[in-house]
């Protein structure tokens, strides 16, 4: 069973100390799935546009270049990280989770694995759920920003869940947590995307490229690449904030279902008559 909601949520900027200089109000349309035993997993919907992809000048590392136009057709994307409630509900067989909780995000998720995910997911329900490329998830999480956060030019730990005693601006150093926490604890961004910086890093369809030379202009997976590694994104819970911009990008074989490693699907279209 699917249907469709508009929800609203506060979101907000920060300036270079981590400061909130502005708050405010937006919504967002929602698909939300109802899984095994009542569980829903909610996804909200990306509206086509153009952005650049990559690191900004001063930002980042080789790997993030060069920074280039890419036009985006409209998707949708999980509204948080696959939860362990909803990896329950999907595939019966559970990572060893080193965070447990419900509404935490699944971790110690493969990238092997989180494919199984969305292919289960896709034959439960009869959508084709998958994971996001790469440019589906930098757009996505910026959301419209240029800035290295969509929260504003630098971050803190009321903000999301990374290592808070490493410093990306001028703000004061925060908290450490050492675990991962529940999905929605932060702000989101204006698509209404939750915790797409830090917490848990976030598997990609594609292959690894060592740069974006040559890379598509339209957002699809892309093909070629490492025959072997796959790209994660989105930084996490044990690392410092460098790794958490929108930008960063992370390599690593397909098998390795590392603590701080999840997921969140995504589904190329449906419309208003595909929801029961």
């Amino acid at each position: 069973m699917a249907e469709f909601r508009t929800v609203t949520f506060e979101c907000v900027t920060v300036n270079g100390r981590g400061e909130i200089i502005d708050r405010r109000t937006h919504k967002a349309r929602q698909f939300v799935e109802t899984l095994k035993g009542g569980v829903e997993l909610a996804l909200v919907g990306i509206p086509a546009g153009r952005f650049l992809m990559g690191a900004g000048r001063g930002e980042g590392a080789a790997d993030e270049r060069p920074q280039h136009p890419v036009d985006m057709a409209a998707f949708w994307l999980g509204q948080f990280a696959v939860t362990q409630a909803q990896w329950a509900a999907v595939l019966d067989d559970e990572p060893p989770y080193r965070c447990r909780g419900a509404e935490r995000p699944a971790d110690r998720v493969s990238w092997a694995a989180a494919q199984r995910f969305g292919q289960r997911l896709a034959a439960q329900t009869g959508r084709p759920y998958r994971l996001p490329s790469e440019a589906e998830w930098e757009y996505a999480c910026r959301a419209g920003t240029t800035t290295p956060f969509y929260f504003g030019e630098t971050i803190t730990t009321d903000l999301a869940n990374y290592v808070g005693e490493y410093r990306y601006g001028e703000e004061a150093a925060g908290v450490y947590r050492h675990v991962t926490t529940a999905v929605g604890s932060f702000p989101p961004n204006v698509w209404g995307l939750y915790d797409m910086h830090g917490n848990v890093w976030e598997w990609c369809a594609d292959a690894w490229h060592h740069g974006y030379e040559g890379a598509p202009g339209d957002g699809r997976v892309w093909a070629g690449g490492s025959t072997f590694w796959r790209v994660l994104r989105g930084g996490c819970w044990h690392d410092p904030p460098e790794f958490c911009r929108s930008a960063a990008r992370l390599k690593q074989g397909p098998e390795e279902g590392e603590d701080f490693f999840g997921c969140r699907v995504a589904l190329t279209a449906v419309g208003e008559g595909d929801a029961d």
